[in-house]
């Protein structure tokens, strides 16, 4: 029985091939007599497993040699309150808001750090991204925060913000959770980033941090020894117990990944993937999608049904014919398809197939 095609926006669909890997190992992780779950974070069996992971990690995003690559947990919410608590300093930090991730970003850190709005696209009702040039940056700012990708709204960053260029000699940190390793990063602009991998690269439980080394020792007093930058890398993630089976899941991600091609590999078809469902959006009367054309996300993709009475009908024929979690978030409302990179173009070809007969049936 051929499988379903998930469009969650996550925890999100895995490639078959790594699921595939698990199941073979569950019980015994090459010849040790244990599964990963199992194993003793501290032990020399997960001690390679984690090592591997970084390296591969490292290699596919292309991370300079004076980042370092932490596995935290918590999630992208838990970094709103970790990377004030490391980088504020107690002093300004700048916040650009796409769309629901980064006004939550800017609500919590507000309990650590003074913070500032520094653009908004609210007005348009998160549909467009604000221009650089029209930031109001503070001439102080600790850094300044960014979602790269809104998973809600549906807006992308085509490019990141050079800071240097606006003068600004703040690190730029960013909220990659649901476009991490989709295509590539420019470190150069970027003090820190970080993402749940539960969208892109594994199961829920793991998230990831790259911070550049000299944004290190900076954590406020009240910063908990756990989720201090500085003591998760001098212990090399080990610090206490890490969310070991995510870290292995993630692991078997990052080899498929790079049999697949590399991040650059992915980036070319996911750029068709998108392609594939925005043009047939564009054209049909039936659909609609709000976003502006320079902004939209390859990664997350809502649309509408010009004639919401008929959501229900839609979501009930997409499960019958294997097309799952379509529903918008709530928060918006109408559908969204997440093409993450798991998700094959057959499944965006499937998905694109059965808009137009919905649409023949409804004419």
């Amino acid at each position: 029985m051929a499988r379903p095609y998930n469009f969650s926006a996550g925890p999100a669909a895995m490639p078959v091939e790594v699921l595939e890997i698990a199941a073979r190992e569950m019980l015994d992780w090459h010849g040790t007599g244990m599964g990963v779950m199992e194993m003793s974070h501290r032990g020399k069996a997960f001690g390679e497993i984690a090592a591997q992971a970084e390296a591969d990690l490292r290699e596919l995003l292309a991370v300079p040699s004076h980042f370092k690559i932490l596995f935290m947990q918590g999630g992208g919410l838990a970094e709103n309150a970790i990377v004030p608590m490391n980088l504020s300093r107690g002093g300004v930090v700048d916040f650009v808001v796409t769309g629901g991730w980064s006004q939550n970003s800017l609500k919590e850190a507000g309990r650590y750090a003074q913070t500032h709005l520094a653009a908004s696209n609210a007005d348009s009702r998160h549909t467009t991204l604000p221009a650089p040039a029209s930031w109001q940056l503070s001439p102080d700012a600790q850094y300044v925060h960014i979602c790269s990708n809104e998973t809600i709204h549906g807006v992308e960053f085509q490019a990141l913000p050079d800071l240097k260029a606006l003068g600004s000699d703040a690190p730029l940190v960013v909220d990659f959770s649901s476009h991490v390793a989709s295509r590539p990063v420019d470190w150069s602009r970027v003090g820190l980033a970080f993402g749940g991998a539960q969208k892109n690269l594994g199961p829920a439980g793991l998230t990831l941090v790259v911070v550049r080394e000299d944004l290190l020792g900076h954590a406020l007093p009240i910063c908990p020894s756990a989720f201090n930058y500085k003591t998760v890398a001098d212990n090399a993630s080990m610090y206490n117990t890490p969310p070991t089976y995510a870290i292995y899941i993630a692991g078997l991600t990052f080899q498929w990944l790079k049999r697949q091609g590399g991040v650059a590999a992915m980036e070319a078809r996911n750029i068709a993937k998108a392609r594939l469902l925005y043009d047939f959006l564009d054209q049909s009367p039936f659909y609609e999608n709000r976003v502006a054309p320079d902004c939209r996300s390859r990664m997350n993709v809502p649309f509408f049904l010009k004639d919401e009475s008929r959501n229900e009908a839609f979501l009930a024929g997409a499960q019958a014919r294997g097309l799952l979690q379509l529903k918008g978030h709530k928060s918006v409302g109408g559908m969204r398809a997440s093409l993450y990179n798991a998700i094959p173009i057959e499944g965006v070809q499937a998905l694109v197939d059965y808009l137009r007969d919905f649409e023949k049936e409804m004419a």
